[in-house]
């Protein structure tokens, strides 16, 4: 299956990378924080099993992340500049009838973007429970303390595993605790009444990261939970996770 990628220029004038894969009913599909299209989406199959169900995978690299810039001028960091990605990335593509899927991070900003108008057929919020929405201030202070203690974090630290993976992807941390300290807002649990759509919480059967999926559920109007195997980290390289959302979109 053919891999497409694009640059859109946001505003500000960060250059965003988009992956493309399918043809046929688009599915935006945002990615967890350190990662990429590439680890969340590609690199696992997750989606070629949705091109091959007849979808076209929109993925991009947030800024920061992957194939796209990694600014380190705070001005490029307000509040919700992610939000404002996704809906310039939307309006570029000319999106109007579509489905969206974040996972961890992409989930908040998923979120947040229904919040401040995106209207998907069906939404997908992988990776996700009610505290990683409402909390972002405590769920982030692990990582930006990761980034500040990044030399002295040995195996067996806490952070160690998060430091490894964050090494690895090529994260500039600059701009990293730029973004999770300036550029994420605050949702309110009384906002999640904009998510109305059908809604998929999809979650490892190892991993509450984020919180209870369970109350998450139960906030939404029209939520449903399935459960996949794995925790956070490695609930993204089995093929259930691409089946759960082959399954739902379909």
């Amino acid at each position: 299956m053919e891999l497409t990628t694009d640059t859109i220029t946001a505003p500000d004038g960060t250059r965003i990378a988009v992956h493309r894969m399918g043809a046929g009913r688009p599915v935006l599909m945002l990615h967890g924080l350190f990662s990429s299209a590439e680890i969340n989406w590609i690199k696992f199959g997750h989606a070629k099993q949705l091109a091959d169900a007849g979808f076209e995978c929109i993925m991009p690299d947030w800024r920061v992340h992957g194939d796209s810039d990694a600014p380190t001028d705070p001005a490029l960091y307000t509040p919700g500049v992610l939000v404002r990605d996704a809906l310039h990335i939307v309006e570029t593509l000319g999106l109007e009838d579509f489905d969206l899927v974040g996972f961890s991070l992409g989930a908040r900003t998923a979120t947040s973007a229904v919040i401040a108008g995106l209207r998907p057929r069906k939404l997908v919020l992988a990776g996700m429970g009610i505290e990683g929405l409402t909390n972002w201030e405590k769920r982030s202070a692990f990582f930006v303390d990761m980034i500040d203690r990044f030399d002295e974090i040995e195996r067996g630290d806490p952070a160690f595993l998060a430091k490894s993976f964050m090494k690895t992807q090529g994260i500039d941390r600059v701009a990293a605790r730029l973004l999770m300290t300036q550029g994420v807002e605050d949702i309110g649990e009384d906002q999640l009444g904009a998510l109305d759509m059908p809604v998929l919480i999809l979650i490892g059967d190892e991993d509450r990261d984020n919180g209870s999926p369970e109350r998450l559920r139960d906030a939404l109007p029209d939520a449903t939970i399935a459960v996949v195997p794995g925790t956070h980290m490695s609930s993204v390289t089995k093929p259930d996770m691409g089946r759960a959302l082959v399954d739902f979109l379909s």
